[in-house]
């Protein structure tokens, strides 16, 4: 069973050369790695042909597509059972699509497969960041080995706190295909899938085993001080449209943990003091506003 391994790329050359780099170092052999250039990059299609690789195609977007939009074309352009949504700064470990070829073997129609993931910053080494000690300690599910979750129960987790790691899933194509990206989203568009996919009936193999290394850069002085809190008023609006879907199924308890967003709350919390620092009062209200205010729908 070929795997369809997609890399949308639009950032960093080097560390995109280090990700494919990752796939063709792969244990498992069967695979097929795709490339959709929605950078303005130069030689990327002339360095692939310099690696002889036949299992490695190139697709350059003739416009700038932005994120949600070539991950759709990435879903798209996959052709075989099972795809996987790489992100283009991360890395494969060598056991990756073994780990996730054994969960596939005892669970065969699963939707999704989480394996285990090792957090890196921007020089490849171990990462230590709040987001992910908080993501492991009090968010991520306690298990050994491998289990599967869905339904009401994998909704409330995630929403209470999204410990997934969205470029290491592999999912079940028809699934991913059938319901696509919601468009709009940029944020919390692989959260927004995952649900998507939980609501249709899906489920998720969780698998402990480290196979693979997501890359978190850290916040630059520039960001803070241009941050508008964009990302929160999307994060908002989403939970309470997903708060009403979760009532309608009736799963009540999930519906009741979107509509607090609690795990936003407390990020955007992390996030106001450097943001006032900077002088950017524009972005600690509206910080401010997602962190105290009420949960209603709003356009900032």
């Amino acid at each position: 069973m070929t795997i369809d391994i997609m890399l949308p790329f639009y950032g960093d050359v080097f560390l995109m050369k280090t990700a494919v780099r990752s796939v063709i170092a792969q244990l498992d052999t069967d695979w097929r790695l795709t490339v959709v250039d929605d950078s303005r990059a130069e030689g990327i299609e002339e360095w692939i042909d310099t690696l002889q690789e036949p299992r490695i195609r190139y697709f350059r977007n003739p416009e700038n597509l932005g994120i949600t939009r070539n991950f759709q074309r990435c879903v798209d352009l996959a052709e075989y059972d099972r795809v996987v949504i790489m992100g283009c700064d991360d890395v494969m470990l060598p056991n990756y699509l073994h780990t996730v070829r054994a969960a596939l073997r005892e669970y065969p129609g699963v939707g999704m497969v989480q394996p285990g993931v090792e957090v890196i910053d921007s020089g490849g080494n171990r990462s230590t960041s709040l987001v992910d000690v908080t993501k492991r300690k009090l968010y991520t599910p306690k298990f050994t080995g491998r289990r599967v979750m869905g339904g009401e129960e994998l909704a409330n987790s995630v929403l209470r706190g999204n410990w997934l790691y969205f470029p290491s899933i592999c999912w079940r194509a028809d699934a991913i295909k059938a319901a696509g990206f919601r468009s709009g989203l940029e944020v919390v568009l692989d959260l927004a899938l995952v649900i998507d996919l939980l609501e249709a009936g899906e489920d998720m193999v969780i698998d402990e085993t480290v196979c693979f290394q997501y890359r978190r850069h850290a916040i630059s002085e520039s960001s803070l001080q241009a941050f508008n809190g964009r990302r929160f008023t999307e994060e908002r609006n989403y939970f309470l449209d997903v708060a009403d879907r979760m009532d309608a199924l009736g799963w009540h308890h999930a519906a009741k943990t979107a509509r607090s967003h609690m795990s936003s709350r407390l990020h955007a919390l992390t996030m106001l003091p450097a943001v006032l620092r900077k002088g950017n009062h524009v972005g600690g209200r509206v910080l401010g506003r997602h962190v105290f205010g009420p949960s209603k729908r709003t356009s900032d």
